[in-house]
């Protein structure tokens, strides 16, 4: 279990994306599945004027071997953007006991994202993985959780039938993640996240449905 809380549950739920505010309202809320076992929650609150504005996410999932809980992880992070471009993350992530942090701030040529792993200078126009914003998907990803620049080439793949957490089926553009990660991620007509499916280093599937 150790395996999901290194890379890829971070690279799918824990750090996407549309225009400056591409959401219908200031929340977003996902159930969590792994296998089509619902194992946890993601949440994002958005707050502050379309172009300056503050996304909150909190995420907590707890895999089970029958009833016994035998993985935990928890993720917290701020996201701030100002005049429309990715200003700062701070992120902190329990991995059944294994805490990571990360910082990220945009100065004028760089971002700067400090971390255990060091200090990395990431192109200007580098942003984080958190999955809310697709218009991003072709500018320079890093890891929120690891704050390691990702090798992954996204690809609008057409629009699809998506099913929510409520059964309810709807229209959405499916975005295709490929490399290190293997993800794809549907936006609704409005532009909001509405579903995540991506394979995790262990083998397992991990879905996110828009409650």
């Amino acid at each position: 279990m150790d395996s999901i809380s290194r890379r890829t549950v971070v690279a799918m739920g824990v750090a996407l994306f549309g225009a400056p505010r591409a959401v219908a309202a200031d929340k977003l809320a996902f159930a969590a599945f792994r296998n089509g076992v619902r194992v946890g929650e993601h949440e994002m609150s958005f707050s502050g004027a379309a172009d300056d504005v503050a996304v909150r996410t909190e995420v907590s999932l707890v895999v089970k071997l029958g009833p016994v809980p035998v993985y935990r992880y928890t993720h917290r992070a701020l996201e701030r953007w100002r005049g429309g471009r990715f200003s700062s993350l701070e992120t902190t992530t329990d991995g059944n006991g294994k805490l990571q942090r990360v910082e990220a701030r945009r100065g004028a040529d760089a971002v700067v994202i400090e971390s255990a792993g060091g200090l990395v200078k990431a192109p200007a126009n580098a942003v984080p993985l958190t999955h809310w914003k697709a218009a991003t998907l072709g500018s320079p990803l890093f890891n929120p959780q690891e704050g390691k620049l990702l090798r992954l080439t996204a690809r609008r793949a057409g629009v699809e039938q998506v099913r929510l957490a409520s059964g309810e089926l709807i229209s959405a553009t499916r975005w295709s993640l490929r490399g290190e990660s293997q993800i794809d991620n549907w936006y609704d007509q409005s532009g909001a996240w509405a579903a995540l499916r991506g394979r995790l280093t262990d083998g397992s599937i991990m879905e996110y449905r828009r409650l």
